[in-house]
Formats: structure tokens, sequence, C-alpha cells
């Protein structure tokens, strides 16, 4: 409880003085009101450390006008916890305040009234009024995002399993709400916080590995810094230039997701440059391409096509001294402003340049999709997993056939284009041109690529289109169309997928006897045959497993005790997840998932061990005769000498596999990784494969990743 009980506390005056250099003097006023408004209402409420509650919303007003956010944001950030907490209603803050206020607070308000049939879906709910009040008043997650950093930098006063539980809501959608709207310093801040709570001992750990390896290029980068600065002056650019340093939860994703060591990390340090205009961002770049020769392939001009969330930026990687990589970030003032406060830069500035503009534009887009995904959303924790998807967005950008930009999550394919272009054009889709060829709906794509969508009036979206789907919004359109529209043909569906299943026993579908079929109805909780085939035809049950369930009601060993065989390609309700590419020879298990069916993973998958014994999780094992190909992933460090990737092609070739995705980056002057995608047979097909490529000499490192 150390820094609960510092006699330093932060004022209402010293708020004020914050407030003065930027607000009018009645705004100002205003704001002091409402300071002893809620002081009233909170009178006798302590926080768990002990302090009287006022001050954790004079810590959140705080954190609002170190940003110069406008009055109102400032008033509700004082008042945000009166209507959970005390007696005050949203009506008398409407006329205390007035109705932005008012609605302001209400929008950060938690759930407290509402039961729930889980701890999970009262979280999700409370999460989904925040995200569709946002959608209407985007200053209703800057007051909350600010409530939650002040909860994080008070955290020590919880108690350790209460810690945790608010750090990873923190780092799952508190830190990611932040990075999708541009706001970098709250990001970081959330974002450290939280994984010092969540994985103390990591974080401690690689907080010394970072200060050590600081400790160690500090003379480097002075030197680079120098020779940046000494460059720039000879061709008369004016820039500020200094060091950037890489958080340590940045680090540690990065490490975990890339299964990298610290030292294989080459990014820790940057060296930022900032500008006057975008025109001195080029000269910029030109100059330090003269100095230190750029890593092929890794420059990304974030200024033509910004980010989703506004951000704009040229990035290069540089061979420094000694070959060691160097990143450098170059942008103007006004991108910088964008970068660090995102959309709060649009009440900052209130110039309306361009920048914090469409930062905001695009916030507000974002924001706006959200109400189109609630709407199309089973349930509170449906629509939480479907945001979640796109608050990580790692993007291709594409070109529609009159050259506007769109950007999509890495993955998406030409469905998932035809759904961002409209609902109605993803309905009715048939086939995309990718650069004027045609190709499958299926086909992911690739950033600078031009996709057009072609459409015919009695197309209608299939339940297959779920297995390659990306964005929440085309899943979501999806799964719409299929529940409600065409309700009666999932119904069929399903039927025929029970006949069929039964059919392999030699049991007809009109031969099941009405008890069996009323006990199976019973057991999960469905109300009639019906119910049962949509939920069928839907993907939400495997008909298999109906099958043998009713088939095996009435003896002594129940369906679930044995494993469900996989005999390879199931049909639209079964999918490989792609997060650990299971193929035949892996232990697995199958997960069911709502719209997708039956999704079969590795049991050493990390999305599996996070379920522990979820009822959802189902015992599966290989059928002995299985057939078909699987993709498996696979690193390849070889060593940089001439014609070295074609011998790793042939090798793969000789062993019948066929390479579908190869990526590579440069590791360092002597080596390289690159990645394939092979589809194999089985796991000794996969085996034959390696061991072709150990015999290759240049070849250091074999390695299968999990996706």
């Amino acid at each position: 409880m150390g820094n609960f009980s510092q006699p330093e506390r932060f004022l209402v005056s010293d708020l004020c003085s914050i407030l003065e250099t930027y607000l009018e003097p009645e705004e100002v006023q205003k704001i002091y009101r409402a300071y002893l408004f809620g002081a009233e209402a909170h009178e006798g409420q302590k926080r768990i450390s002990g302090e009287a509650y006022i001050f954790h919303p004079l810590a959140v007003a705080r954190i609002l006008a170190d940003m110069h956010m406008d009055a109102d944001s400032i008033t509700a950030a004082l008042l945000h916890d009166v209507i959970e907490d005390t007696s005050v209603t949203q009506e008398t803050l409407a006329k205390q305040f007035g109705e932005d206020v008012a609605l302001l607070v209400d929008g950060v308000s938690k759930l407290t009234n509402l039961k729930f049939d889980s701890k999970e879906e009262a979280q999700a709910a409370n999460f989904r009024k925040m995200l569709l009040a946002m959608a209407r008043d985007l200053r209703v997650i800057l007051v909350k995002l600010a409530d939650r950093l002040h909860n994080m930098r008070t955290l020590s006063a919880l108690r350790p399993d209460k810690k945790r539980r608010i750090a990873r809501e923190t780092l799952e959608i508190y830190a990611p709400i932040a990075q999708r709207l541009g706001m970098r310093a709250i990001r970081r801040e959330l974002e450290q916080l939280g994984f010092e709570a969540m994985y103390p001992i990591r974080y401690q750990v690689l907080q010394a590995a970072v200060k050590r390896k600081k400790g160690q290029r500090r003379e480097l980068m002075n030197k680079v810094e120098v020779a940046f600065v000494k460059r720039l002056e000879e061709l008369h650019i004016s820039a500020r230039v200094h060091g950037r340093e890489k958080n340590l939860w940045s680090i540690y994703r990065k490490m975990r997701d890339k299964r990298l060591s610290f030292n294989e990390v080459y990014d820790v340090f940057a060296i930022r440059m900032v500008v006057a205009d975008i025109d001195t961002c080029y000269r910029a770049l030109g100059a330090v391409h003269t100095l230190y020769k750029p890593v092929p392939g890794r420059f990304k001009d974030y200024i033509a096509i910004p980010k989703a969330n506004g951000y704009q930026s040229l990035h290069t990687i540089l061979f420094g001294p000694h070959g060691v990589p160097i990143e450098v970030q170059i942008r103007t003032e006004a991108m910088d402003r964008v970068a660090e406060a995102g959309i709060a830069a649009h009440w900052h500035y209130k110039s309306g340049d361009e920048y914090s503009s469409a930062a905001q534009q695009r916030a507000h887009q974002w924001a706006r999709s959200i109400m189109d995904l609630q709407r199309n959303s089973g349930n509170a924790l449906e629509f939480l997993e479907s945001v979640k998807v796109d608050l990580f967005p790692d993007e291709v950008y594409v070109f529609t056939p009159k050259g506007e930009i769109m950007a999509l999550p890495r993955g998406a394919t030409g469905l998932d284009f035809a759904y961002a272009v409209h609902t109605d054009i993803g309905n009715s889709c048939v086939a995309i041109k990718i650069d004027r060829q045609l190709s499958p709906l299926s086909t992911p794509l690739q950033s600078g690529q031009t996709v057009e969508v072609i459409t015919a009036p009695n197309a209608a979206p299939r339940s297959v289109w779920l297995n390659y789907a990306m964005t929440a919004k085309a899943r979501h359109n999806i799964r719409h169309y299929l529940k409600t529209i065409k309700e009666h043909e999932a119904i069929d569906q399903g039927r025929l997928l029970l006949q069929k299943a039964l059919g392999e026993e030699d049991v007809r579908l009109d031969e099941v006897a009405p008890e069996r079929m009323q006990a199976l109805l019973d057991r999960w909780q469905l109300t009639d045959r019906d119910a049962l085939y949509r939920e069928i035809g839907l993907g939400e049950r495997i008909a298999s497993i109906a099958a043998r369930e009713l088939l095996e009601l009435d003896q002594d060993t129940a369906a679930g005790d044995r494993p469900f065989v996989i005999h390879g390609v199931e049909g639209m309700v079964l999918n490989f997840a792609k997060c650990c590419s299971p193929i035949p020879g892996d232990p697995i298990v199958g997960v069911m998932s709502p719209g997708k069916g039956m999704v079969i993973h590795r049991t050493d998958c990390s999305n599996v061990r996070r379920m522990g014994g979820s009822d959802r999780v189902i015992a599966v094992e290989w059928a002995e005769d299985i057939e078909g190909e699987f993709p498996v992933n696979i690193r390849v460090l070889t060593a940089n000498q001439r014609g070295v990737l074609a011998q790793i092609a042939a090798a793969i070739s000789q062993q019948r596999g066929d390479i579908t995705n190869v990526t590579f980056s440069e590791r360092d002057t002597m080596s390289t990784n690159v990645n394939f995608t092979v589809n194999v047979r089985n796991r000794k097909h996969l085996a034959e494969i390696l061991r072709q490529l150990r015999s290759i000499p240049e070849v250091l490192k074999l390695t299968r990743l999990m996706g």
C-alpha cells in the first residue's frame, strides 16, 4: 500500500491550475462545482486503500486534463461513479450539469442491477454497454480509459487474484482499445502496468534484460544519433532526434508469439525523428539511407497508407554500425501528436488539422461498426469475442476498382472484402477479381491488390462461408442470415446431415424410437426436433455425435466417453484450428464453436489449455485410414548462401510435399529465417520431409510452428 500512504495527493486546486491554462473561467467553475457535488455524494466512502473515494475521480480528471480534454469530459470524470455508487440519478446530473455530462456518466457506469448467469457474462455485458455508449460519443471511452489507468496505477491494494483478473482484462480489452484509437501513451502505460501485475517475475526478468542491453547499446545508439543529427544539419533539415525504447509488454508478446529469445528481438531500441512537414519526412528518409544501408523489405510507409487508428509515420530498418539493425521512425509534429494522443488530439488541438481529424473519423467509423456487430450477436459473450478479434489490427490494404483504399485484418479473404464494402454485396457475392483475375471468395488478400466483387441476384450466404470469413462483420452477417432469413434451410440441412450420420450405422432417421429422440432433446435442452436439426445445420452441433447419442442413450457407455473419430475432411461443420495446425498423428481434441461446429486443436495448443475443463472440449482421435492433405508450418534457419532456397524447395518436393506459402526475413548477415507452409499427409510424412531437410548442409535449425 506504499503509494496510498503518501501525504502528497493531487488536489482540486492542482486540477484547476491545469484547466485554467486552456479552458474558459466559466468552464473551470463548472468543473469545480462538479468536484464539490461528487465529494458530497461520495462522503464517507473509502477505497480499499483507506483513502477518501473522491481522490479516485479527481485523479481520473487529472489524466484527462493532462490530455487537454473538454470541460464536459472533465466534469464526467469527476462524477463517473456517482450513479453506480451513490443515490444520485442520471436525471439529477442532467439538471445540474447538462444532458451531455449525464449521458457521458451513464455511458461509463457499470451494469449493477442486472442478473447474469456468470461473472464472465456480466463483464461482457458491461463491456458491450461501454462500447455502445462509445459509439454515440467517443468521450465515453476516454473517461473509461482514464478510469482504468488510475485503477491500474493503484492496483497494489488488491488481493493477488483480483490483481491478475483486472490485469488480464486490461491487457485483453482496454489496452487494445487505446491502441485502436491511436492513444499510444495511455496504451503503453496500461500494458506496462498490466504486464507487471499479470506476470511479475517475467516482468522483472525482462526489465533487467532490457536494462543490461540498454547499457550495452548506449554508446552505439549515441553514435548513430550524432551521425543522424550531423547529416540532417548538413542538408539544412530541422528535426528532433531522440531514442525510443519498446515497452516490455510489446517485447514479451513478440518473444511469445514468434518464439524468439530476447537477443533475437532487434527493435528493442529505435530512433525517432520529428520534422516540420511531409516533404521533409521523405527528405530525412533519404538522408538516413545515405548513412546506413536499409534492410530490404522492411520499409513501411504509414504516411501514404495510414493505419486504421490514424497513425502515420515512415518506418525503416537500417544496418547500423557492426551490422546491428536499427529501426528509424520519421514523422511530423502533427503526426507525433496523433501517435501519442490518438483521437484525444482532436480535443487538445482545435485547429482542425487534417491528422487529428482523420484519426477521429477512423475512430468514429470503427465505433459505428460496433453497433452493427451487437445487432447480430447472440449474447454479450459472443459480442465480446467478436470485438476482441477486431481490436488487434494486423492489417492489409487493398484497393477498390475506383482506387479507394480499404484496410482489412491480415488473413482477410475476398469474402471479408465483399462484406466490408456492404452487407448486401457480401450476401450476394459469388466470386472476386483480384488484379482482374477471377478468384474464389476464400482467397486471402495481400496489400496492394485491387479487388472487385462479382455478385448474382439469386446468390445467398452458405454455412461453409464461416470456414473462411475472418472479420467479425462478415461472420456476424453470415450467421445472422443463416439464423433468420434461411432458418428453414438450416433445418433441412441439419436433417440431411443427421440422416447421413445415422445411415453410416445402417439406421434410418424414422427408425429412431420417439423416446430416444425425446431423451436426447431433454438432455441437450432443446424444444423439438427442428431445434436439433437447426443447431446441426448451423454447425453448433455435430451430426455424428447426435447420431451416436441417439443410438447409445440406453447403453451403459455414454457416447461422450469414447473419442469421436476424425476421418479427415468432415464437411462444413468441422474445421482444423489455424492456431496450432493439427495433422494426422498429432494428439488432438475437439472444441465446439458456435457457427463453426467442431474445431480440431492439438492437445498442447495454448488456446485449449486456457479452456481447462470446459464442457465444449470433446475427446477425439484420428481414424486409421486418413485421406487428404493438411497444412503445417515449418521454420528453417539457413546459412545465407546462393541457391539454398531452391535446395529446400526441391527437398520438400522430393518427399511429395506441396509448398503453399513462403515468407522469409534476414536474421543477421550470416543466416536467414524461412517460414514454409507445406501440405502433408500425416506426422510420418512430415518427419520424412524434415529428415530430408536436415541432410542439406546449409540448414542450421528446423522448427515446427504452432500456427
